[in-house]
């Protein structure tokens, strides 16, 4: 995928990390918070306001065996650190977010801004994280803002992979494996 987009997004696309420390601390931040409410609160995301027939349950799609599996955990942590970042950023915030200002997307800045596209993308990117979608509105909110103030999908990533990989760490050494749904 990364040869995919060297190759071919390159001339279109700016992949350069313009901001490289306060990248890196927007990425830890978000995973501060990701966590944050589950250590402060741990059994709040058992209620129906996370819970339900729409968001679905915190629960993990990696089975018991898969836990222990040195191979899945590594594919699983690389997916969530290389690939997820690249997707979920050139979706949301280098073509939805553009998107929503004007249909020829191409003509609009990263980083441009509305209170609509702004919000909307908030709001979707929430709902993609399912009973997560507390921390994933904040984290939205976030990234939505980082992208507003670097105009740069390089940042944008390299902040959305920091997030996964805590993340992942986080899952893999305190068994918490809810996070990976």
């Amino acid at each position: 995928m990364t040869l995919v987009l060297g190759l071919v997004a390159r001339p279109a696309l700016d992949f350069r990390v313009l901001r490289w420390v306060p990248t890196l601390l927007v990425g830890a931040a978000v995973f501060v918070i990701w966590i944050g409410p589950d250590l402060l609160f741990p059994n709040h995301r058992h209620s129906v306001l996370f819970e339900n027939v729409v968001l679905g349950m915190d629960r993990s799609s990696l089975s018991e065996g898969a836990r222990g599996d040195p191979v899945v955990l590594a594919m699983r942590v690389i997916r969530s650190v290389v690939i997820v970042p690249i997707v979920e950023e050139l979706f949301w915030r280098g073509w939805m977010m553009r998107w929503l200002i004007d249909a020829d997307f191409r003509r609009v800045p990263l980083g441009a801004y509305t209170a609509f596209s702004f919000w909307a993308v908030a709001l979707l990117f929430a709902a993609e994280h399912g009973p997560y979608w507390d921390v994933g509105l904040v984290a939205g909110v976030i990234y939505n803002l980082w992208m507003m103030r670097t105009k740069s999908l390089g940042d944008l990533i390299l902040a959305h992979a920091v997030t996964n990989a805590c993340l992942g760490a986080y899952v893999i050494a305190e068994g918490k494996w809810e996070y990976w749904l």
